[in-house]
């Protein structure tokens, strides 16, 4: 931007003085180029007759630069109170509070930034931040154990079909553990890796604890968010002693959802803690400096062409499992789980299920609640419940579309054209799709 681009500006102003995005354009083309007596002059004059968080952060930049920190500070706070997602705003906000020497909500400001997004850095923070920071929560061995650690009490029967997931799973993990001296006689580990990948909302998560319940086995149920941490080399900490949880409590079923997200390929990590922390977890999946004998581990993804291949190679996760959306049986099941104590007419369950045609368990969920709300509004004149009849439910399942659809769009075209070795297969098969 030059001088005749801000002449320009300031022109067209004159004829539309009240143009708020034009004047916001002048305050952000000024603060760029360090104008900051003029951009200031801007931004107040947009601050008197609008509310506008861009000019509030424009104006907050600002009096960072001026070395204001105590008002820069309390124009971001405004802002936050608004509970915006703008991750400049959180990253200004904790520099800001370092140079006012407020470490701990420094720390704070910038791990909500990391929350927005987890790839997310800026070498400035993160060096001053792990310089200066002096504090680590610490959990005791119960706490941890408490917070990770569960007894399933659901098994292979609270789960409604998903015969061909529940037939791999049985062969991968559960016949090592019911016949332990014949896996031992061929020299084969009791333990290892299944992966789980489908659309969203479809049981992964609920089958990965039934398999826990189905062994009397410990569970743990991890995501990428109780591993991450923003101090380098405390992620694969956090990795290590949920492993080491798992190993301790044997037999055990460790589940990470998400994985693809911990998982994605090394050669996409920019960063180089994203790389440490991958090959931390190949380490542990290999169980190199401890065994994994009795530690089974199921991953879930949505994405599993995402995933870096050597999660893929034997001994780590070399059964992958399609897991799709429930067929006519399991849909009938669960909305006769679902529809259990509301008040409801005699419903053709079984119309409804055919009718779904696509709908994970959590469409299902949805499409209940829509018509829930429809029956409320009818209720409301006379304070009685009306009970939930057929038509209810269909009515509602015009409303919402299946929320797979999307995702089967890209799984089909990795199925059709990124499938040479077969892994895709099942996608193809469900989608009645001839290779």
């Amino acid at each position: 931007m030059n001088e005749n681009t801000i002449d320009s500006l300031r022109a067209a102003l004159k004829h539309s003085s009240d143009n708020i995005p034009l004047r916001l354009l002048l305050a952000d083309t000024l603060l760029a180029l360090n104008r900051l007596e003029e951009a200031e002059i801007e931004y107040c004059i947009l601050l008197k007759t609008s509310n506008d968080s861009k000019a509030k952060f424009g104006l907050a930049t600002i009096f960072y630069k001026k070395g204001n920190y105590s008002a820069c500070n309390v124009i971001l706070e405004e802002i936050i109170e608004k509970e915006t997602n703008e991750i400049n705003v959180y990253t200004l906000y904790a520099k800001g509070l370092l140079k006012e020497n407020a470490i701990n909500k420094a720390i704070e400001a910038y791990k909500k930034a990391l929350t927005i997004d987890p790839k997310y850095f800026d070498a400035e923070l993160d060096t001053q931040l792990r310089q200066k920071g002096t504090y680590e929560v610490i959990e005791t061995e119960e706490e941890i154990d408490s917070r990770f650690l569960q007894k399933p009490n659901i098994n292979f029967s609270d789960v409604g079909g998903m015969e061909t997931v529940k037939k791999e799973i049985e062969l991968k993990i559960i016949k090592p553990l019911l016949h332990p001296e014949l896996y031992k006689a061929y020299g084969k580990k009791i333990g290892g890796g299944i992966l789980l990948y489908g659309p969203p909302g479809c049981g992964k998560t609920f089958i990965a604890k039934a398999t826990a319940g189905q062994v009397n086995a410990k569970f743990i149920s991890v995501s990428l968010n109780d591993i991450l941490d923003m101090w380098i080399g405390n992620s694969e900490k956090n990795l290590h002693e949920i492993f080491e949880l798992a190993r301790q409590h044997s037999p055990c079923v460790l589940f990470i959802d998400e994985i693809d997200a911990l998982g994605a390929s090394r050669s996409d990590m920019k960063q180089s803690s994203g790389r440490h922390l991958i090959n931390q977890f190949l380490q542990e999946l290999d169980g190199i400096d401890n065994t994994n004998e009795g530690v089974l581990i199921i991953g879930a993804t949505n994405t599993p062409w995402n995933l870096d291949p050597a999660f893929r190679r034997p001994g780590r996760f070399d059964r992958i499992v399609f897991v799709p959306p429930p067929d006519i049986t399991t849909k009938e099941a669960i909305l006769r789980l679902k529809l259990n104590n509301k008040p409801t007419e005699t419903i053709d369950l079984l119309s409804i299920a055919k009718r779904a045609e696509n709908y994970s368990g959590a469409d299902i969920d949805a499409i209940i609640d829509i018509a829930i709300e429809q029956k409320l509004e009818s209720s409301f004149s006379d304070g009685i419940p009306k009970p939930l009849e057929t038509t209810d439910l269909l009515n509602a399942l015009k409303k919402h579309k299946p929320s797979t659809q999307e995702w089967f769009s890209t799984a089909k075209n990795f199925a059709l054209f990124a499938n040479d070795s077969g892994l895709y297969d099942d996608i193809l098969t469900y989608l009645k799709i001839k290779k």
